[in-house]
């Protein structure tokens, strides 16, 4: 099976002489696209349920909507801006008119990006794609290549993480709409930052879903824990392809994003000759290839499965990379000492050096958490193949009370993490704040209209986690303190400890792009190893050049009796460093890290 259409431009296409109007409606009889100010106008139908008027004179700005067979009026489901929310009408918009200075930039190679994730709501008081910029200059000193965006397509309300969007074409409008989008990007290219788009194409959200009265888009053959599967292997499955690929085409065309970020893959299902996920990726990179740079589409998936990035030759789906978990699931059961939930998969002390050293912790053994064995060889994929994290906002905002590692952990513990995180042979996500140790905590909060779904997510949100009722009251996601709450104090970056803590992330990125045997490359000539205890950490990386480091950490709370090491190995870091708010006490203090420079 495949798309209907090498590419087509769905939704309003602003011309010269005029706007074309395309939108795919099998399930209606008759379809009329309504100007604001003008009478209704009946729609040409194709055999495939494609829908086309061509209407001379109408300008970028020009609002309109459907009228599906003479009754219920919709927004546009291929819609580039919805100025009045989901249930508004939707309005043309001319993504060739705006003025892009970025042709120079050619992004990043993959094995190069060092991740900032980011909500565009919380990350600034003023929550726009636009505020963000004046804080550009402080992600590039700290030694980030890459802006990854929490999903922007349109959602209901104002506050939202993005997972609920429905307007898949349209940048949230609260957030500054599409040319608010078009801004940031053009000004992480102007500082060389790459820009990774989060998408979610496994569900729609429930409010303002308009989809299914326009065609066979989602079925009931699969089920995710969000609601109904998307119709991607199904009868008439080729326009519901097409409207996936054409979203990721015009994200990375129209809006010059360098990168996708495929949430939760697992609740994907696509039964076809190539897959869904295949197709889209396929389309992202010949857009790109026009634009002369090249773009990257991760996934993210708890299946630890590697032909998420094996070739199509290789029976792969061809993707870049995936989010590794086990990393960080492995990490904060050591840390913090939490068993519930997956966290009782990590209770071994190899887990740990397994997920830094070879990728997955989980490579076919039984998990208790999932009650079948998990996951596939990793040991020999490139270390670029991996997108590792200590924190991300699923492993904060989905606890109960959004707590960060820096309010449940030791302030050296947290510096340990991140050490781990940054000499790992993979590609780090840090989390928008992390890098100061932002005490604000990231909770899950939204916005829905309808006051029934808002009171149904409460509900689901407090049984969710009633059998954690130590963690204290769930917070409600429709009270809008639970979102002003979640906002950075960039401030807090200046106090003492968090000035520090920064400046020691900035001594571990500056490490990265200098030293040989750090990065993401070189992930065949890493090895990790951890004492019977779990209580000593050792990972020793080499460049090919032949220069080394070996990285000697304790993973605990009390003194440890330091290894001898020889007298020409060179020490390039240690975490107690006083530079860094350490005490300068002798190795091995709680939770200290150190690292050396080998002889070649």
């Amino acid at each position: 099976m495949k798309s209907l259409g090498a590419s087509l431009h769905l939704g309003a296409a602003v011309r010269d002489d005029g706007v074309v109007f395309r939108a795919w409606a099998p399930r209606c009889r008759t379809l009329d696209v309504v100007i604001e100010g003008r009478r209704p106008l009946a729609m040409s139908r194709q055999d495939d349920g494609l829908f086309e008027a061509v209407v001379a004179g109408l300008r970028p700005g020009t609002r309109y909507q459907y009228r599906l067979d003479g009754a219920r009026y919709r927004p546009d489901p291929a819609s580039r801006f919805q100025p009045e929310g989901v249930h508004g009408p939707s309005m043309a918009v001319n993504p060739g008119s705006f003025p892009w200075t970025d042709q120079v930039f050619t992004g990043h190679a993959l094995a190069d990006l060092v991740i900032y994730e980011l909500h565009v709501g919380t990350f600034t008081r003023v929550g726009t794609f636009e505020a963000i910029v004046p804080h550009l200059p402080h992600l590039v000193d700290l030694g980030v290549t890459a802006v990854e965006l929490m999903p922007v397509a349109e959602f209901p309300g104002s506050r939202n993480w993005g997972y609920d969007g429905v307007h898949l074409f349209a940048a949230q409008s609260t957030y500054g709409g599409p040319r608010g989008l078009r801004r940031l990007v053009g000004a992480c290219h102007a500082h060389g930052l790459s820009v990774i788009l989060d998408v979610v194409y496994n569900h729609l959200g429930p409010e303002g879903n308009y989809l299914g009265e326009f065609g066979p888009f989602f079925t009931d053959r699969y089920r995710t824990p969000w609601g109904g599967a998307l119709n991607f292997d199904g009868p008439d499955a080729e326009g519901v392809r097409r409207h996936f690929v054409e979203n990721a085409r015009a994200w990375v065309r129209e809006c010059h994003v360098d990168g996708l970020r495929l949430d939760a893959i697992h609740a994907i299902f696509d039964a076809s000759p190539v897959h869904i996920l295949s197709e889209i990726a396929t389309a992202a990179r010949e857009e790109a290839g026009a634009l002369g740079r090249p773009v990257h589409v991760m996934a993210e998936s708890h299946d630890n499965d590697r032909r998420i990035v094996l070739p199509a030759a290789e029976g792969g789906l061809g993707l870049d990379a995936v989010w590794s978990d086990d990393f960080h699931h492995a990490l904060h059961a050591r840390l913090t000492g939490e068993r519930g939930g997956y966290y009782a998969d990590f209770t071994e002390p190899r887990r740990l050096p397994t997920a830094l050293a070879e990728g997955f912790a989980f490579q076919g053994e039984y998990s208790e958490y999932f009650g079948r064995d998990r996951g596939t060889p990793s040991a020999d994929l490139p270390g670029e193949r991996f997108v590792i994290c200590a924190q991300n906002h699923d492993q904060v905002g989905n606890r109960a009370q959004g707590d960060r590692l820096s309010t449940i952990a030791p302030f050296e513990a947290v510096k340990l993490a991140s050490g781990l995180l940054l000499v790992a042979p993979a590609i780090p996500l840090l989390f928008m704040g992390e890098e100061y140790g932002e005490t604000a905590p990231f909770q899950f909060f939204t916005s829905f209209l309808d006051r029934d779904l808002a009171e149904a997510v409460k509900k689901g949100r407090a049984e969710e986690f009633s059998r954690f009722a130590w963690q204290g009251a769930v917070p409600d996601p429709g009270e809008p303190a639970t979102f002003v709450r979640s906002r950075l104090n960039h401030p807090l970056a200046g106090a003492p400890r968090h000035r520090e803590l920064s400046q020691y992330y900035r001594r571990w990125l500056a490490l990265r792009r200098s030293h040989p045997a750090l990065g993401a490359r070189g992930k065949e000539r890493a090895q990790a190893t951890v004492d019977a205890k779990g209580t000593m950490l050792t990972l020793s990386r080499e460049a090919e050049s032949g220069a080394g480091l070996r990285l000697l950490a304790n993973l605990t709370n009390e003194a440890r009796q330091a290894p001898s090491v020889p007298a020409d190995w060179r020490l390039l870091l240690d975490s107690d460093d006083p530079r860094f708010a350490g005490q300068g006490r002798p190795a091995l203090a709680p939770f200290q890290l150190l690292l050396y420079e080998t002889p070649s």
